[in-house]
């Protein structure tokens, strides 16, 4: 009789191994790798949770990392065959290789009809129509005033449609009046640069939408203003054209040509140490546009589990949850029917943030179509990259204008040979 126990026992056990190892092994685990500016992998990690309890079969480990880790080792890891399922990134129509696309795995029509203008950021040409993420994050570039400097100097902030010209100007005003060391700094960036080149009629692409003619008389322009303004000291001639972030909340820069992500830093960094604004995008010539930008949670073609990614994907996108998600995170909605109704960021977002946050998503709407081609295209870096380093050169005398546009065209020609 013991023996019978015993062996009723080693059967009754073994049937619970089992019964236990088929439950792990019906448990379909994904990995999303993902670097934040503030709080974006923290918000996904709680969604998470709520769609793992509405899917207990599906497990989602966010590794969370710094954003050098996506920068430099990512495509490494790519190209290995040892990637994550999904990544968040800004290098989207650049790695568009390594993307899953999810148009058999989610609501197709759903997603056309909320992020028509995003989707093309991940393809990877005209021709491709599939669906690979959606943006975490969309970005604006554009100039922070500090207004209190402004009304110190009894200069008014010019309205609405007012030039760059105009703006440069009052700001070179502000800095002689207050004696502060900048008038503007911008960021040291061919993407910040793109923004006012397309403003003073910049093309980019030719007829049949190669990169083949970018120094054209748009671009001449700026270069020259930028030259010009750093030769007349309302850009530093020192500080050769670098990221300002820190002169504009030290109070040392009336103005930073930057973009919307830097609301959160400067709500709190700056504090009450004066007053901020974003005005409405300043004009060139040929428009008022800014370059849109962002990050994106992209599916990955290596994962084994395509379609527990597609359900994944559809959970974060669906209308309530990615309101939530904008709101938490304090971004610029990408998803076209939240951005109609509107977002409520709550009182953690103060009056000036609000408002920088209305202004960028206002602007967002009447960018050039030329700056949408141009952050869509797949080699985009090659350009931007090109822009700023021989820019920079003419800023500081190595180059004369004219050898810095050789340069650059020539070295975007090369990057499309490859």
């Amino acid at each position: 009789m013991a023996k019978l126990i015993a062996a009723t026992g080693v059967i009754a056990g073994a049937l619970v191994s089992l019964v236990s190892t088929a439950a792990s092994a019906e448990t379909v685990t994904l990995r999303y790798l993902c670097y934040q500016d503030a709080d974006e992998c923290d918000v996904t990690r709680d969604l998470l949770d709520r769609f793992e309890k509405q899917n207990p079969d599906i497990k989602v480990i966010v590794d969370k990392v710094a954003f050098s880790v996506i920068r430099d080792q990512l495509e490494t890891r790519l190209q290995a065959g040892e990637g994550p399922d999904m990544a968040r990134t800004t290098t989207l129509a650049g790695m568009n290789r390594y993307y899953l696309d999810l148009t058999p795995h989610v609501n197709a029509a759903y997603w056309q009809q909320n992020f028509a203008a995003s989707l093309p950021w991940m393809r990877g040409g005209p021709d491709d129509k599939g669906i690979y993420g959606w943006l975490t994050q969309i970005t604006v570039t554009g100039p922070y005033v500090n207004k209190t400097l402004f009304d110190q100097a009894g200069v008014a902030l010019p309205k609405a449609g007012a030039t760059w010209d105009e703006w440069i100007a009052a700001a070179a005003a502000v800095q002689k009046k207050t004696k502060t060391y900048a008038g503007v700094v911008m960021d040291r960036s061919g993407h910040r640069f793109a923004g006012l080149a397309i403003s003073y009629g910049a093309k980019y692409f030719d007829a049949s939408g190669k990169p083949t003619a970018v120094v054209d008389d748009g671009f001449k322009a700026l270069t020259e203003r930028l030259v010009k303004w750093h030769a007349d000291g309302v850009m530093p001639p020192d500080i050769s054209w670098k990221n300002g972030a820190d002169m504009f909340i030290n109070g040392d820069a009336a103005m930073h040509i930057s973009g919307s992500w830097m609301i959160q830093r400067y709500q709190k960094d700056i504090g009450d140490k004066f007053e901020w604004v974003v005005p409405p995008q300043p004009c060139g010539p040929a428009g008022c546009s800014a370059m849109p930008g962002g990050a994106g949670m992209v599916a990955l073609k290596g994962t084994k589990h395509p379609a527990e990614v597609g359900k994944v994907m559809d959970f974060l996108v669906s209308e309530p949850i990615i309101k939530e998600y904008y709101e938490r995170t304090v971004q610029i909605p990408a998803h076209s029917g939240v951005a109609a109704k509107g977002l409520d960021y709550g009182s953690n977002v103060g009056p000036a943030a609000q408002a920088a946050l209305k202004q960028f998503t206002a602007d967002f709407a009447k960018i050039s179509p030329i700056a949408h081609k141009l952050q869509a295209y797949p080699r985009n870096l090659s350009i931007f990259n090109a822009s700023v380093n021989y820019v920079a050169q003419a800023i500081t005398g190595t180059l004369t204008p004219a050898q810095a546009w050789a340069k650059i065209q020539e070295e975007i020609d090369n990057a499309e040979k490859k």
